[in-house]
């Protein structure tokens, strides 16, 4: 397999860019302790409650926050994992988004592809070539070995046309098997979040509707025993407002790098119509 992949790098002239799913990896974990620790340490020092100012512990009592703030450290345990839910979508909207800027390349595609058709009309292969060197990015690397092995096959005696523009259209398709992986990379963490966090702040809040339930069946007050129960809720909630918002960000942005990338992917087709066309019209 190793072979075999050098062997499709060396043919595309690109070398196949290296995967680091480090971020992967820690970048959620290191998001749900963040998220644990801003919402035991941040909302839920003592300071900002009179009473259970003292308390110690992973998930220490609270009572009677003083700030609007505080009030969410007693959604309760789903409420931390939350956050850190929102801090790994903002993470993965940053690097999706490093790497689409990346990938878009330095100017305007679509015109890029027209001063290439126009040096590849004037039979100025170098000229297209170092159009790409200026353009960069996902639409320019793919073109960029397109025109490569475009300027051997106008020189190579032992095939057709055909065969030629056979060859040219491969070279485009590995080469675009090489860039496509590293613009979708990750999306998948933000179309999963979009999924789950609605789902995991409905959890949180009918936990915290049962704990209020309960705390009310214990005690018979009255008046007291309602008020108590409203203040329940209206924590419980602070759950469905996290999961919520953060489901709307991630769609929200799923959506803008799914376009964007679709746009890239239109750029890398049609840069591999025009080699393959003008080949075919020019070198008949």
């Amino acid at each position: 397999m190793a072979e075999l992949a050098k062997s499709a790098a060396k043919s595309t002239g690109m070398q196949a860019k290296k995967s680091n799913n480090m971020i992967s990896i820690l970048a959620p974990v290191v998001c749900l302790v963040a998220g644990y620790i801003i919402w035991r340490f941040v909302l839920g020092a003592g300071s900002n409650f009179a009473v259970g100012g003292e308390n110690g512990g992973f998930w220490p009592d609270r009572e009677a926050p003083k700030t609007a703030l505080s009030k969410m450290y007693l959604g309760g345990i789903i409420v931390p994992i939350l956050i850190g839910t929102f801090l790994t979508m903002i993470t993965f909207v940053v690097e999706r988004f490093l790497t689409v800027i990346k990938a878009t390349g330095t100017g305007s595609n679509a015109d890029f592809i027209r001063k290439v058709q126009f040096h590849l009309a004037n039979k100025n292969i170098d000229a297209a070539i170092g159009e790409c060197d200026k353009q960069k990015g996902s639409v320019g690397n793919v073109m960029k070995a397109g025109l490569h092995r475009y300027k051997e096959m106008i020189n190579n005696t032992e095939l057709n046309t055909d065969q030629k523009v056979m060859a040219i259209q491969k070279e485009v398709e590995e080469a675009t098997a090489l860039e496509l992986p590293m613009l979708e990379k990750n999306l998948v963490f933000l179309s999963t979040i979009a999924s789950i966090a609605t789902l995991m702040g409905l959890l949180g809040t009918v936990l915290g509707m049962i704990r209020s339930f309960s705390a009310l069946g214990e005690d018979s007050g009255g008046g007291a025993a309602a008020s108590k129960l409203s203040v329940g809720i209206s924590e419980a909630l602070y759950n469905t407002a996290l999961g919520i918002g953060t489901s709307a960000f991630a769609i929200v942005f799923y959506n803008i790098f799914t376009t964007k990338i679709d746009g890239i992917t239109y750029g890398i087709d049609e840069s591999g119509f025009t080699l393959t066309q003008s080949f075919a019209s020019l070198y008949k």
